[in-house]
């Protein structure tokens, strides 16, 4: 499965509840007036895009329309797919470029943390890349142990205190580490916390402080996980938390398992903080780029556009393809004139039948057929009884067996007589 396939198949469900509610409205209106934009306004809204961000989507479409003078609902759909693109702006990326490069990780417990952790490291070591993982999440219980079964299974290195110990030393040790050992990429765990308890708040300022102190000129991410389910309580999230700390990226997971994708919309509207990852599927590699045009492109499509079956195609691939075409054409040609050859050959196994068939009915006397007209006329009808046959075959074969009986009885009695 490519990579737009995995985000067409994550967004399923979206697609599933938006574009079906707005092929409902579309329908529903024979033009476009203000009744129409006040439902599409609710229908914005109630797919968790914001109240802000739906009404800011209305505004530039009522624009366009005008602009474009459109009159039939239907066609407002293209309209906004260009909008939302829009308000999704470019795609920004990881940065990694300058090594040892930091990923802080944080989010509140539940989100998947540790597993968007676990599938970055096996995604770096997979590109050849040399990584080192700190578990600085020390107050939840086994959540050390939990991270360490991820790095095992992805082959990188972990760096780890007690269970308890402070968090910022265990960071402080894992940079350390990370500039002597020559690493690339250094991913680093934090306690999952709620965004009102204002002690672990204070403790993330404080890991944030000694990153930015110990990577200087550094590539540094600070990644926000945060739970598509949870629809705009995950923008309420990401408000809190970029007070604490200077959020670099968003990490959107679960994208697959809900019907509340729309928040990628108002997470960047809203707060103008990229959605760099989302997580379309629970297998180590489903954890993928997010691209706008690709999520508009899923969020938009019919059944006939794509059929999960996009791929961006290099230009050696499409010379591939145009060899491959014109092998095909060569072997329909050679195909072609095969059959052109069988053709020439078929009047001639036509001409044979023709003779055959009169002499074969000619053979047929007037007798046979009087005989067959008989035997035709003397056969019992049978009867169509459906499913039920079996129990009328049951039913008729008492009675034969019955009238036999009777039948044996008389003749018994005669011989007696």
């Amino acid at each position: 499965m490519n990579i737009f396939s995995k985000i067409a198949a994550g967004l399923k469900k979206t697609k599933d509840s938006m574009m079906g509610r707005l092929e409902t409205l579309m329908n529903s209106f024979t033009k476009i007036d203000e009744e129409f934009f006040e439902e599409l306004e609710e229908l914005l809204i109630t797919c968790d895009i914001g109240v802000e961000t739906s009404l800011d989507i209305c505004e530039k479409l009522r624009v366009k329309v005008k602009e474009k003078g459109i009159t039939d609902p239907a066609l407002i759909k293209n309209e906004l797919k260009d909008i939302i693109t829009e308000m999704l702006g470019e795609d920004k990326e990881i940065d990694i470029s300058n090594k040892p490069a930091v990923i802080l990780v944080i989010g509140v417990n539940g989100a998947g943390k540790t597993t968007t952790i676990g599938k970055l490291a096996a995604r770096y070591k997979n590109e050849g890349k040399n990584v080192l993982v700190a578990a600085a999440d020390t107050f939840r219980a086994a959540a050390i142990d939990q991270l360490q079964v991820w790095t095992e299974r992805a082959g990188v290195d972990i760096i780890k205190h007690d269970e308890g110990s402070d968090p910022a030393s265990v960071v402080f040790d894992a940079v350390t580490a990370a500039k002597a050992r020559g690493t690339d990429v250094l991913i680093c765990d934090t306690a999952g916390r709620l965004h009102n308890k204002k002690n672990l708040m204070d403790e993330l300022k404080k890991i944030s402080r000694i990153v930015h102190q110990q990577a200087e000129n550094c590539s540094l991410e600070t990644l926000l996980v945060l739970d598509a389910t949870t629809g705009q309580n995950a923008v309420n999230q990401a408000k809190l938390f970029s007070e604490a700390a200077e959020i670099t990226g968003i990490v959107l997971t679960k994208l697959d398992g809900t019907a509340k994708g729309g928040i990628i919309i108002s997470i960047h509207r809203e707060l103008g903080i990229p959605v760099k990852l989302v997580g379309v599927g629970e297998k180590i590699d489903d954890l993928q780029d997010f691209h706008a045009k690709d999520f508009a492109d899923a969020l938009f499509e019919t059944e006939t556009d794509f059929d999960y079956n996009y791929e961006r195609l290099t230009d050696e691939e499409n010379a591939e393809i145009s060899v491959d075409e014109e092998i095909i054409s060569d072997e329909i040609t050679e195909e072609i004139a095969s059959d052109e050859i069988i053709d020439e050959n078929v009047p001639n196994i036509t001409e044979n039948i023709e003779d055959v068939i009169p002499e074969t009915e000619e053979n047929i006397s007037d007798n046979q057929e009087a005989v067959i007209e008989d035997e035709i006329s003397e056969a019992p009808k049978k009867k169509d009884h459906g499913k039920f046959e079996f129990l009328f075959k049951e039913i008729t074969f008492g009675k034969k067996k019955k009238s036999e009986e009777d039948t044996e009885n008389e003749s018994n009695s005669e011989e007696s007589e």
